[in-house]
């Protein structure tokens, strides 16, 4: 085969222009840090990147969910504190009367006022709410757990229980039930205690019947309004101490939730720097050494302009000869 000039010029300029195409794809690595822009510069890296990068989607959305279902359960566990802070004036109030000390009729209406207010608080806390949500109500966030005078304004159902996603099968009972911090009145005996989960349990309830909670309150408040039998107000004092039980037996569950999902907040905060990592190692480039790449291929292309311009020296005369 006969090699002509023009073969020469042409494969120069091939070359010429491959030579520049590597150099601009290097400078363009430089500039945005990434080793590939489109999919057929690396198609194994890219699949990588598209899957490190969904890995990472889940993992946000899963603390997210964390982060969520640890503010209600913080609402959770500041509304039963209250509750207990309560009872403890409750129980406080209930002992000073029963010390054996005789109360002047306005002391004890004094007492009774403070009672009444007492109740109207945990009224207002069953009807606590989270982003607009009523914490106690189940799945009926938008309905308050209680009416104005006490009673149950929906009806309570063991089941209605919110769960999270916080990881890969991980799933995480956020609501606290209504009927399981406030109880219900016994339908044996109108100071019987029955809390929610227990076998005894009754899923219909009529909307008037009364939390056992707010029912104790209104036995301690009659009771000074007529009198002060020692019987009755130790019976209200025990009751007192009950209700406290169940509600530190609540917020044992809630706080040892809260302790769970810190912890699942750490390992998801762990997973993501940990796939961040291998996100970058996949298609972050290493600018020391693609500077090192830019120079070579800088001194390819200057070499190969000035082999070219020897190429198209030659005059007519010469081909010619």
């Amino acid at each position: 085969m006969r090699v002509t000039n023009n073969m020469l010029i042409n494969n120069m300029v091939y070359n010429l222009n491959q030579n520049l195409r590597t150099l601009e794809k290097l400078q363009y690595q430089k500039a945005t840090g990434k080793k590939f822009r489109v999919p057929s510069d690396n198609p194994i890296g890219a699949s990588k990147s598209l899957k490190f990068h969904t890995d990472i989607s889940k993992l946000e959305q899963y603390k997210r969910n964390a982060e969520d279902a640890m503010s209600w359960m913080t609402d959770t566990e500041a509304a039963l504190g209250e509750i207990g802070e309560v009872l403890k004036r409750a129980y406080e109030l209930s002992i000073d009367v029963a010390n054996g000390t005789k109360k002047a009729p306005e002391d004890l209406q004094k007492v009774k006022e403070e009672i009444d207010q007492l109740r109207e608080h945990l009224i207002q806390i069953g009807n606590t709410t989270y982003a607009g949500r009523h914490i106690f109500s189940g799945y009926k966030t938008d309905k308050p757990l209680l009416n104005e005078d006490g009673s149950y304004n929906i009806e309570l159902r063991e089941d209605e229980i919110f769960e999270y996603n916080v990881g890969i099968s991980e799933m995480v009972k956020v609501n606290t039930l209504g009927g399981k911090v406030f109880g219900k009145i016994g339908l044996d005996d109108n100071v019987k205690p029955i809390f929610n989960g227990e076998p005894d349990y009754a899923s219909n309830i009529n909307e008037k019947e009364m939390p056992y909670l707010i029912a104790v309150f209104d036995a301690l408040s009659e009771e000074l309004n007529s009198g002060t039998d020692p019987e009755v107000i130790q019976e209200s004092i025990e009751r007192l101490q009950n209700c406290h039980e169940q509600i530190l037996t609540v917020r044992a569950e809630v706080g040892a939730k809260m302790n769970r999902l810190e912890m699942t907040e750490k390992k998801i905060d762990i997973q993501i720097e940990n796939v961040n990592e291998l996100l970058s190692l996949n298609e972050d480039v290493d600018m020391a050494e693609i500077s090192m790449h830019i120079a070579m291929a800088e001194n390819v292309y200057i070499s190969s302009l000035m082999t070219g311009a020897k190429i198209i020296q030659p005059t007519l005369v010469q081909f010619l000869t």
